[in-house]
């Protein structure tokens, strides 16, 4: 009986077991919880600070030369062996040496074949005798559009052939000394010129053009002796100086003389007088007036152009019949006498030219 007992006692137990896992099987699972959407968090509001001015800052200086030039620009390699490297020697022109355009502040050593040199549009400052040592064959040289302030007297020592010099567009102060005898042609238009030394045109028997326009010339810088050698000469130009008078000694053959945007104002009675082959004449932009002209001053018969515009005359001045052009704008004239202007009959032989007008313009 107590082996039984223990036995149903036993599966009662099991059964009891049984029924409460039976129980919690059956219990509902909870839920998962569902993902909530990720939230965007918003950046905190931009707090702007008060603007506060800042200390202007000083400009750079601009660089000063030399160090603002570009660098020297180097030509290709040449069959001449004696070609600067900054420089063109073309087999089709084996007598030019071409340095323009090349940044160069120095001038090379000039071959001994060089007739015409060209080393304008550089940074050349100035030039001396060395680089021509053996170039005694130089007829050509064009310097234009450096910043030259000095010429060595000696360079010309060096170049006694020398025809043609261009130094216009530099930084000169006076006419270069010791230019050679045979020079034909000088251009020193737009420099700084303000002194022509005593002599310096002495030997230019040959010179035929001088320009000095666009200096700083004045009265006292030309005195009556300082072209008196100049023979040849046929064109003289003086425009945008500082001239007051009509220049003294200008020589007798001259055929071209201008002196455009000066400060004359009078014209001595006889200057044209002495004149043999004066063609063109120019005065624009002075300031010349009725009272400065003498009234038959520009009646010279070897006269063709005449040009008086941007003046303050009131009248048409006298002339020969020979002229062919007038220029007489911005002026202040308020008539003008047609016979006078043209004093020949309608009725005149054609055919004899020595009285038909040649006025054109």
């Amino acid at each position: 009986m107590k082996a039984g007992a223990g036995l149903f006692s036993a599966l009662a137990l099991f059964l009891l077991i049984g029924a409460v896992a039976t129980q919690r099987g059956r219990q509902p699972k909870k839920p998962k919880p569902s993902r909530r959407p990720p939230t965007t968090r918003r950046p905190p509001p931009i707090t702007r600070r008060p603007s506060v001015p800042q200390p202007a800052i000083p400009a750079q200086p601009e660089p000063q030369e030399p160090t603002d030039f570009p660098p020297p620009i180097l030509g290709p390699p040449s069959i001449y062996p004696d070609c600067p490297r900054e420089c063109t020697c073309s087999p089709s022109y084996p007598n030019a040496l071409n340095c323009e355009n090349r940044n160069i502040r120095v001038i090379p050593v000039i071959p001994s074949r060089t007739y015409y040199l060209y080393l304008q549009n550089n940074y050349i400052s100035e030039v001396t005798a060395e680089p021509f040592n053996n170039a005694t064959e130089v007829r050509w040289i064009n310097l234009a559009n450096n910043r030259i302030h000095r010429i060595d007297k000696q360079v010309f020592e060096k170049i006694p052939a020398l025809l043609y010099l261009y130094a216009q567009k530099n930084q000169l102060n006076e006419v270069p000394s010791g230019l050679p005898a045979s020079l034909e042609q000088l251009r020193l238009g737009r420099n700084r010129i303000s002194k022509i030394p005593a002599g310096a045109f002495n030997k230019l028997e040959n010179l035929t053009l001088l320009d000095l326009y666009n200096n700083q010339l004045s009265d006292s810088d030309i005195g009556k002796n300082t072209f008196k050698d100049l023979k040849s000469l046929m064109q003289l130009n003086l425009a945008r100086n500082t001239l007051k008078k009509m220049p003294a000694g200008v020589p007798s053959n001259l055929i071209q003389l201008f002196l455009d945007k000066n400060h004359i104002d009078d014209i001595p009675k006889d200057y044209f007088g002495g004149f043999t082959h004066l063609a063109f004449v120019r005065l624009n932009y002075n300031q010349l007036s009725d009272k400065g002209v003498p009234k038959a001053v520009f009646n010279v018969s070897t006269l063709l152009d005449l040009q008086l515009a941007h003046n303050q005359l009131a009248s048409v001045p006298l002339f020969n019949g020979h002229l062919e052009h007038l220029h007489l704008n911005h002026n202040s004239i308020e008539s003008i006498n047609g016979t006078q202007l043209c004093p020949y009959s309608l009725h005149a032989d054609l055919s004899d030219h020595s009285v038909v007008p040649r006025l054109r313009y």
